[in-house]
């Protein structure tokens, strides 16, 4: 049977079981072999690799992964898509499909549940735009046993993951992934290899995970705080963004001033302009100012 990836069999797949797309959840399906055989190229996947895809749609990319990959698990929200890909996923025995959304599943159970004979597991997938950050930084919080990613997303999202200091996509998000992965951009796709064609042009970022974290921290919720409070307003230096990160902060002024200088960072610097490891002298100077309270929210 002809290639799900193709304009021609995803017509007929969407016209066979009258789906309809929903822009709600960021469907475009990818009508492209060449890009989906590149993108598994680069990813090394091979029969003891076990791998993990978010919005699969009707399978054109879960197909190919079928084809090479020890097991596929690929997760769906929309419960339209369940018939349908069971019916187009039908000649591989190596695919679960769970209709469940990716931000409420219990995915180290299920990585326990399904990927034991695999020697690693890997993410691969064309993610949702309109919910891109939140769905990696899931996977990379929890801590869960996934060795790679390989994830396609919207350029600019793809651009900020993989920017370096002094650039304009350079933000927490970059330093959120600098601190779990090495990242980078192993290709760009156009729009036209989407059915329907989304309003922007996407990005495969490729992220490995560390063996040990890029800086030694021992509560990530209140670093990440620190680091998004600096990129509160980009134009204003670090001084002045961090009087609204810090409990009455323009009342400790100074004390923000001392812990910056302590640090040894110029309190006159922009966010954008910092390393990783920078704000990580940040929070480890903190613990010397007992006055200075992160507001929590």
């Amino acid at each position: 049977m002809k290639d799900i990836a193709t304009i021609g069999r995803t017509k007929q797949i969407l016209e066979t079981h009258g789906f309809s797309f929903k822009k709600s959840l960021g469907q475009n399906f990818l009508v492209d072999l060449n890009v989906i055989r590149e993108v598994l190229d680069k990813a090394d996947i091979d029969e003891k690799t076990g791998v993990i895809e978010v919005g699969p749609g009707i399978g054109s990319l879960t197909e190919q992964l079928a084809k090479r990959a020890g097991k596929v698990v690929a997760f769906e929200i929309d419960q339209r898509l369940v018939p349908v890909l069971a019916d187009t996923l039908s000649p591989y025995g190596n695919v679960a499909v769970i209709n469940e959304d990716i931000l409420k599943a219990d995915i180290r159970a299920e990585i326990a549940a399904h990927f034991s004979e695999c020697d690693e597991v890997v993410v691969v997938a064309n993610l949702p735009y309109y919910i891109t950050t939140p769905i990696l930084m899931n996977f990379l919080e929890q801590n869960l046993p996934i060795e790679r990613f390989y994830v396609m997303m919207q350029k600019e999202v793809g651009e900020r993951i993989s920017a370096r200091p002094n650039s304009k996509s350079y933000g927490s998000l970059t330093i959120a992934i600098d601190y779990y992965t090495e990242a980078r951009v192993v290709q760009q796709v156009p729009k036209t290899v989407f059915m329907p064609p989304p309003n922007v042009d996407s990005i495969i970022v490729e992220m490995v995970r560390r063996k040990t974290k890029k800086v030694d921290i021992d509560d990530e919720a209140s670093f990440f705080k620190l680091t998004r409070g600096a990129f509160g307003q980009r134009r204003k230096t670090i001084l002045n963004n961090y009087m609204t990160v810090f409990e009455d902060g323009k009342n400790h002024k100074d004390d923000i001033r001392q812990l910056l200088q302590a640090a040894d960072v110029d309190p006159r610097r922009r966010g954008e302009s910092m390393s990783i490891e920078e704000y990580a002298a940040i929070y480890q100077e903190l613990k010397n100012f007992p006055e200075l309270k992160i507001i929590s929210q």
